[in-house]
């Protein structure tokens, strides 16, 4: 006989989901927290999903792509979609990823006169 003919489908189901949960999420020591960055800039895109929204920001002298808070700490903080929208101006301050060069993981923005702490 299988193991599996002895654990439940329940069990079986929220096993799966923890698995498929922690490959989805990814840890922050990529990020250089030694140095932070302010960038400020124009939203190209935005991504209000999970694991964590995200814009893309042009520069002036590069495109960032910014990794921010997921969905429901945003929402609840105050940061809708609709902030993010193509053509927003936004400042951001946050720490740069270490390998990927235009890559930064957002611990505030400030976006039309507010600033919104995402950590």
């Amino acid at each position: 006989m299988s193991a599996s003919r002895f654990v439940s489908p329940t069990l079986m189901a929220a096993l799966a989901g923890v698995a498929t949960g922690a490959l989805a999420h990814h840890g922050w020591t990529g990020y250089d927290d030694d140095n932070p960055l302010e960038l400020s800039g124009t939203v190209i895109s935005s991504s209000y999903a999970h694991p964590h929204g995200s814009i893309e920001l042009e520069t002036p002298r590069k495109t960032w792509s910014v990794v921010l808070a997921p969905p429901s700490r945003m929402q609840r903080r105050g940061l809708s979609a609709e902030m993010l929208a193509p053509g927003v101006e936004v400042t951001v301050v946050g720490y740069p990823h270490r390998t990927e060069d235009s890559e930064l993981r957002a611990e505030r923005i400030m976006v039309d006169g507010k600033t919104i702490e995402l950590r």
